[in-house]
């Protein structure tokens, strides 16, 4: 007879093998790096050419933060490398970014240059601690237009921030970005420098020109090398990037003071949102401009955390992802971490080895870059499509993108979160009716059940199938198995946005690429529109499956599931009898349901 353990039981092992667990989750693993192995060629030409973009980048937001070029060229030095390792995309590069420098600006002139290195390890640990309640993944919810209207002003910002350098002027003057592209041309008009225009156009022409004909080659760094040469030995005056700092400061932990972190937790609050909210977006953005990447969210903040909490121990100030140079980076044909890495690296270098030789290449030129990067950036198509879907995602896409431009990133977001729910709620409001539902509902239950031996499964959408709803609702479709055709029963759908429309999309294409036949009926003729512009049931209204009624629907799949049993031969005398049948009950179920809620 075995004893009986009386141990007592440790609560706390559960608790510490789960948190392990977790931790494990959050790291890189060797599947991680996969990737690297496929094309390192192109992700070592990727990183260089972002290298090169990132470069001024950083010195001039390090400049505008209050800690001076070097803090910036160390926060792209060792928060790049840090989120490149630990972070959850393979395209994500970070540094120092705009709309942060913004909100440091305040906590220099409050708490000095130690405040800001401070607030930085603790919007780290704010980072960590997100990832670690897995709040990353919330972002997926954000609607498609707020996605598109950002991506499309951030485009618009990072142009506007390149007017100066473009045109050779040096002083101008603005409290935001647009205020300064207007004093710039102001001055040029004034003082015209028709060299710096010439160059950042041709730069740009040659990207733009050369992607079309050989979109291997890195013909970012082929228009700023012949840039460099031309300002060398052509009699022309352009402005140059100038003396940098060389070598990397001895990290140091100095910074630390347990007692200021109550006074300093709001801005670390501040500054962690921020951080949040930029990388996600930027990683979301990058997987958009991509085929097959998908970011992990939770890691991506991991990531962004553990950068944070290394940048201030060099004397750097907080970072995020940046989308211009993500964008860049992404252009040039990076496909794994080894790019970002490489850029990390490769500034490290520039900074220890080649400072002289950089300092004399052309802002004039990178301005060139930067322009030709954002004239990729934006779909047009994919923005006139959401603009004509309905009109309250025009609004959103329309008031995201204003507010990007004219305001910040996080004011953009939450406008047009808040406008896309109201449109929603209005939405749902306005489609909310009673509805008489009959008795015998377990004949339709029978009916299903017969549906599903024949290999057949119908699913009935009831309700609203827009941004809040649609993932959760929609994407329980890729997980069914064992059918030959699915039914999506449309009927019953009261309202339906962009976004929605795209899930859905997404759900047929996957049935689809698992051999499923999808078929919709009872699509109502406010939704056709929506489904129609976004090309949802382009290809199943041509395939004859879209359907005006649920039994016209289940003859056809009927019809399908049996033409593909017995052997070959059966099959085609089977399938031309059920054709004939098929078509019989169509016609008599077209006339009993007539007055059905089911057309």
């Amino acid at each position: 007879m075995t004893p009986t353990d009386t141990r007592p039981v440790n609560p706390a092992g559960p608790t510490l093998s789960a948190a392990w667990r977790r931790v494990r989750d959050l790291l890189p693993g060797r599947a991680d790096w996969h990737s690297v192995r496929l094309s390192p060629r192109r992700d070592l030409v990727a990183g260089l050419t972002v290298a090169i973009v990132a470069l001024p980048l950083a010195l001039a937001f390090g400049v505008t933060s209050g800690l001076g070029a070097e803090a910036g060229l160390v926060t792209a030095v060792v928060a790049g490398a840090v989120a490149a390792i630990f972070g959850g995309s393979n395209l994500q590069v970070s540094g120092p970014t705009g709309a942060m420098t913004v909100v440091l600006v305040p906590v220099v002139a409050q708490f000095g240059p130690t405040g800001v290195l401070m607030v930085g390890a603790l919007a780290g640990l704010i980072l960590i601690a997100l990832a670690f309640a897995r709040l990353g993944r919330f972002v997926r919810y954000l609607p498609v237009p707020v996605i598109e209207g950002f991506t499309a002003g951030i485009a618009v910002v990072i142009a506007l921030q390149q007017v100066p350098a473009a045109l050779g002027v040096t002083d101008a003057q603005g409290d935001r970005v647009w205020a300064v592209a207007a004093d710039a041309v102001t001055r040029f008009v004034v003082h015209p420098q028709p060299a710096a225009i010439a160059v950042a156009l041709a730069v740009a022409a040659v990207m733009l020109l050369g992607a079309r004909w050989r979109p291997g080659l890195p013909f970012s760094l082929l228009g700023v090398v012949a840039a460099t040469l031309l300002a060398e030995f052509a009699p022309v005056d352009l402005l140059r990037i100038g003396a940098l700092p060389q070598g990397l400061p001895a990290p140091s932990l100095d910074f630390l003071d347990p007692g200021a972190v109550g006074v300093l937790l709001p801005a670390a609050l501040a500054v962690a949102a921020l951080a949040a909210l930029e990388s996600l977006l930027s990683a979301t953005v990058a997987d958009g401009m991509t085929v097959g990447q998908r970011h992990d969210p939770d890691r991506e903040l991991f990531g962004q955390g553990l950068a944070n909490l290394a940048s201030p121990m060099f004397g750097g100030i907080p970072a995020t992802a940046a989308i211009a140079r993500t964008a860049v980076n992404v252009r040039a044909g990076a496909a794994s971490k080894l790019a970002a890495l490489t850029h990390a690296v490769a500034l490290a270098g520039i900074v220890l080895v080649a400072a002289p030789l950089v300092g004399r290449i052309p802002l004039a030129a990178l301005a060139g870059v930067l322009l030709a990067t954002t004239v990729r950036m934006v779909e047009a198509a994919s923005l006139w499509a959401l603009a004509r879907a309905t009109r309250g995602d025009a609004l959103v896409l329309v008031l995201t993108f204003a507010v990007t431009v004219v305001w910040d990133l996080v004011t953009a977001v939450a406008v047009g979160v808040g406008v896309a729910i109201v449109v929603a709620l209005r939405a749902v409001a306005r489609s909310a009716k009673l509805e008489q539902v009959p008795l015998d509902s377990s004949e339709h239950t029978a009916e299903e059940q017969a549906l599903l031996a024949e290999h057949i499964v119908a699913y009935r959408l009831d309700g609203p199938l827009f941004f809040a709803a649609a993932h959760n609702f929609l994407l329980r479709l890729s997980d069914v198995a064992d059918v030959r055709a699915v039914i999506l029963r449309m009927s019953r759908v009261s309202a339906i946005d962009a976004t929605g429309a795209h899930v859905l999309g997404d759900a047929i294409r996957r049935l689809q690429g698992r051999g499923i036949t999808v078929l919709l009926s009872g699509v109502a003729p406010g939704h056709e529109q929506v489904l129609d512009t976004l090309g949802v049931a382009d290809q199943l209204r041509r395939d004859g499956l879209v359907f005006a009624d649920t039994p016209s629907a289940i003859g056809y799949a009927r019809t399908l599931a049996l033409a593909t049993s017995g052997d070959r031969e059966g099959r085609r005398g089977q399938a031309a009898t059920l054709r004939v049948a098929a078509a019989e009950a169509v016609g008599r179920g077209a006339a009993e349901t007539s007055g059905s809620a089911e057309r």
